[in-house]
């Protein structure tokens, strides 16, 4: 029987055991190029059959992160072969202490999908779709800080951005990176003022498509992140990391 499961962690013995080798895996405990340890090994550390680790070692193949080589063992893919976008890759990132490295990576992402979204917004939203992201942006004002509505609201707003663009990859690149926005929302949303500090610039946002104004918005919703990612960086004490926004 597996080790007790802390709470919020996955329930299934194989999907627990995943949970442990990814994030051993993107923490870089097992480095990328390193052979792990065999079935045998981690099954005893572990306490799990054989049949649950090599369930496991199909989500994590699946994933990207693994590859088994005959007569060698398992080991770690390269990075630039991971599925960055595996919303449980993502989590495993963010709940192993991201580097200022990995946020600005996806900050990055962020700067090329955001303010080009929030452009196409001006020009397409229908008028009920700038009414969502009016809402959502009224909701992050009534959140009470120190909540998960602070989160949760500003997933919407952006989420709605992303809608308006009418545009089906938008939409969908969207979902695929939630968890990712997520992770970044708990750090640089961390302490009140930050979140305090950054409503003025989502209104800027929404305004700019509410107006019609493709530029302003783009140009509104770059200030932000760039506002974000160096909140973000603070958090971490790291704030030497050259950042693209």
């Amino acid at each position: 029987m597996a080790k007790q499961v802390r709470e919020g962690r996955p329930r299934s013995v194989h999907a627990w055991v995943a949970y442990e080798l990814g994030t051993r895996i993107v923490s870089g405990a097992y480095a990328p190029g390193e052979y792990i340890p065999n079935e045998a090994t981690i099954g005893q550390e572990l306490n799990v059959s054989r049949t649950a680790l090599r369930e496991a070692f199909k989500i994590l193949t699946a994933k990207g992160l693994i590859e088994s080589r005959p007569k060698l063992g398992t080991r770690v893919r390269p990075k630039d072969c991971w599925n960055m976008f595996d919303s449980e890759v993502l989590k495993w990132s963010f709940e192993s202490t991201p580097s200022p490295e990995f946020l600005r990576s996806l900050f990055e992402v962020r700067e090329i999908i955001e303010p080009n979204s929030a452009a196409i917004a001006a020009k397409r939203a229908t008028p009920e779709q700038i009414a969502e992201i009016e809402k959502a942006y009224y909701a992050m004002e009534e959140a009470q800080v120190g909540t998960e509505d602070v989160i949760l609201t500003d997933i919407d707003f952006h989420m709605a951005i992303l809608r308006a663009t009418n545009n089906e990859f938008m939409m969908s690149l969207g979902q695929s990176i939630k968890t990712a926005l997520m992770g970044l929302f708990r750090i640089s949303s961390a302490e009140e003022s930050g979140f305090v500090a950054s409503l003025p610039g989502h209104k800027a946002v929404f305004q700019g498509i509410r107006d019609g104004d493709a530029d302003r918005a783009r140009f509104e919703m770059k200030s932000l992140l760039s506002k974000s990612v160096h909140r973000a960086l603070d958090t971490l004490g790291d704030s030497g990391v050259d950042i693209a926004v």
